[in-house]
């Protein structure tokens, strides 16, 4: 239940915002076709971004235990160029609502999703969102 409301709240509190960014994001990758292996990215993390609380971003190695085109050297070439054309600017939209949520009391627990979310921005290829076993959320 406390899942549910963190998850309600987060969305009032920037979550909807930046989750459109991600799929606005999305989009135009896809619309530029050279940007197709990032739109997928973009459109797990829109949705991650929507309903955060209860999951977690890792490396899709550690899910399934191989490497694939994602988490090895073209992987590490597509973070490169996505931070360049995309990352950075999701990074300072996060970084904004995080310090607006700072502000307040009740906000401080969003700031920090939005910090994560800030870092997650920065190099999303070869990560895979999954539950969280490990938050207070799940439990």
């Amino acid at each position: 239940m406390l899942k549910i409301i963190m998850n309600i709240l987060w969305l009032f509190l920037g979550g909807l915002g930046m989750a459109l960014g991600w799929f606005i994001a999305g989009v135009i990758m896809i619309i530029s076709i050279i940007g197709i292996p990032w739109a997928r990215s973009c459109f797990v993390l829109a949705m991650f971004t929507l309903w955060p609380f209860g999951k977690a971003v890792v490396n899709r190695m550690d899910v399934t235990g191989r490497h694939d085109i994602g988490t090895g050297f073209l992987g590490l070439l597509g973070n490169i160029i996505w931070f360049i054309f995309a990352g950075l600017w999701l990074a300072i939209g996060h970084l904004f609502f995080a310090l607006a949520n700072f502000i307040t009391i009740i906000g401080i627990p969003f700031g920090f999703q939005h910090l994560k979310l800030a870092v997650i921005c920065l190099a999303p290829v070869g990560k895979s969102v999954v539950d969280d076993p490990n938050s207070l959320l799940n439990r």
